[in-house]
């Protein structure tokens, strides 16, 4: 049986606040879209940062989210494109560039890359 929760999204890109209901088995951005509400987005696949949020309460499942490194996804960040609610939910949009220098900053310029990018430290 599909579980109803209320999220309530912070568009920090237009200071607009959204209160929506969303099922626990389709993804959160295509329900808000369904629900007229535009939020930032790219690539639908979790592989880019354009639709993160910071999660600011409740649960979020990801499974999907390759764009995000467990350790970002566990400071409560999310790619609302894949994401799943598990629970009511409170959550802001974030910059793109940021979440990007949060996840990719530490090895650019720095010299610590010869070959490929490492998402995971050995």
């Amino acid at each position: 049986m599909t579980q109803i929760y209320t999220i309530k999204i912070h568009n920090r890109h237009t200071d607009q606040y959204h209160t929506l209901e969303v099922p626990d088995d389709r993804y959160i951005l295509h329900n808000c879209e369904t629900q007229g509400v535009d939020l930032p987005f790219s690539c639908r696949n979790g592989a880019c940062t354009t639709c993160a949020v910071r999660i600011l309460s409740g649960e979020i499942y990801q499974p999907e989210a390759m764009g995000l490194s467990p350790d970002l996804q566990k400071q409560g960040y999310a790619l609302l494109c894949v994401s799943y609610a598990r629970s009511d939910l409170e959550v802001e949009t974030q910059d793109e560039d940021e979440v990007y220098e949060l996840q990719f900053g530490r090895y650019f310029g720095k010299g610590k890359i010869e070959i490929g990018l490492p998402l995971e430290d050995d």
